[in-house]
This record gives C-alpha cells, structure tokens and sequence, in this order.
C-alpha cells in the first residue's frame, strides 16, 4: 500500500524526470531507431525486431545523427557575451 504523502513527491520526480535533457535526448534517439526499424523492415520484406534496429542504427547512423543534433541545439556563436556587459562601441558609464 503506498502512503499519500509519498504520491506528489514522486509525481514531481516523474516530471523532473521528464523534463531533463538526458531523457529527452533518451526519446529522441528511440524515435530515429523506430524510423529505422519501420524502414528497414519494409524493405526487407519482414520486421526485423527492435534490437536488430538498434544496433543497426547505432553502427551505421548514431554518431552522424548526434553530430548533427549537437549542432542543431548549440547555442548561437553570439550567446557567450554576457547580457550584462555593454556592447561593443557603447560606453558604459
């Protein structure tokens, strides 16, 4: 039996959870290796199963498909000034 006061705590821990970078990358890279499942079973001709997907995917497209995520999610070169600091050209006084 679980204790009500137990409930909310957990439910905040599921959407922290949820939230986070590493488990949304975690569903990012599942959906490219269901996409790759699907096609290569078409053109197989049968279902070739969820692990034979993956580690498919993961030898022949991982690193290419996180290479190209990293630059997509990369903040933009301008981003490390500090929003604090005067532009350049403006005085600050």
């Amino acid at each position: 039996m679980t204790s009500p006061s137990k409930e909310p705590a957990t439910a905040s821990s599921r959407e922290f959870v949820k939230q986070s970078s590493l488990y949304q990358e975690f569903l990012a890279e599942r959906e490219e290796i269901l996409k790759h499942k699907w096609l290569e079973s078409e053109r197989l001709g049968y279902d070739i199963g969820f692990e034979r997907a993956l580690l498919d995917w993961i030898r022949k497209h991982r690193e290419g498909w996180r290479a190209a995520r990293r630059q997509h999610l990369a903040p933009p070169a301008n981003s490390s000034a500090s929003p604090f600091t005067a532009a350049p050209g403006n005085k600050q006084a």
